[in-house]
């Protein structure tokens, strides 16, 4: 076996052409296989009736294919609200697959609780620590730059010179 060598573009084509020469035939003959069971299946079902008689026997006839159809169209309606049924069924146990296969977590609830509060809940009467954090933190002066502010500018003053480098330009 030689993996270095490809099949070429002719020879790809080639063989494509022939599996869809072989699909379109087993198509056609699957095709003709249904016509025929249902030519057969029409044959074994509705003989054609014989109109070949006076009016009281072409009313039997009429009555006897109203008594069919009412039979066919009893056995459709069962057949769809089976199918119905079946339906709601399949949709029911997806829904105990869901479940099943991951708890749904509830929506949580905001709950204003300091951690104090959250450790007495759990803990009970245990609670010793105190979770007071800002109490052992180190005090820090801030220290203001009055650079930032004066780079800043009073902007009233910079509208007022973009206003006149606006009529500069409209004059000209």
């Amino acid at each position: 076996m030689s993996e270095g060598k490809k099949m070429t573009s002719s020879r790809r084509h080639h063989l494509k052409s022939l599996i869809l020469q072989i699909a379109a035939n087993w198509l056609e003959q699957e095709a003709n296989e249904t016509a025929a069971a249902k030519d057969t299946y029409m044959q074994e079902k509705c003989p054609a009736p014989d109109l070949s008689g006076d009016q009281a026997a072409l009313m039997e006839i009429c009555r006897k294919l109203h008594q069919a159809l009412d039979k066919i169209d009893e056995e459709r309606y069962d057949a769809e609200a089976k199918v119905a049924k079946s339906t709601k069924e399949i949709e029911d146990l997806k829904l105990k697959v869901v479940e099943l296969a991951g708890v749904k977590k509830p929506a949580l609830k905001k709950v204003r609780m300091s951690a104090d509060a959250m450790l007495q809940a759990l803990l009970g009467g245990k609670h010793k620590v105190n979770m007071d954090l800002r109490a052992n933190l180190k005090q820090v002066k801030k220290e203001v730059k009055e650079e930032a502010t004066e780079a800043v500018g009073d902007w009233r003053k910079n509208i007022e010179d973009k206003a006149d480098r606006k009529k500069m330009f409209e004059t000209s």
